[in-house]
């Protein structure tokens, strides 16, 4: 399996906590509306970043940059098939993701990549 990774900024102008509302209570429905359309999805995760002082402490002790508001993993069979059939249906299904991502997001800050998980334990 691969695994596309989205690593998710917010447009500047929304908070985290509606960023996150809308991703959560809007997104998500849509990805799994859209199911059928793009059945080479095998699995479709969000993991939503903590407002917490930790972070702060924990980038400032590697000396990393501001963290992302979350990451989106979605699981594929092999990385042909996160092209999916070419149907009309996939083809519109997927413009209503890309549509929905560029109302929610500063998809220039963004950062996707296709990633191989190695378990470590």
């Amino acid at each position: 399996m691969v695994k596309l990774v989205f690593c998710c900024r917010r447009h500047p102008a929304t908070s985290r906590a509606e960023f996150q509302r809308y991703w959560l209570e809007r997104h998500g429905p849509l990805v799994r509306s859209l199911r059928q359309a793009l059945p080479q999805m095998r699995r479709y995760v969000q993991s939503h970043t903590l407002d917490t002082p930790v972070n702060a402490a924990i980038r400032a002790g590697r000396g990393t940059g501001p963290e992302y508001d979350g990451i989106t993993e979605v699981w594929f069979d092999d990385a042909e098939s996160l092209l999916g059939p070419a149907t009309a249906e996939a083809a519109a299904a997927a413009r209503q993701l890309i549509e929905d991502e560029g109302r929610m997001l500063d998809l220039a800050a963004c950062a996707v990549f296709l990633t191989v998980e190695h378990e470590i334990f």
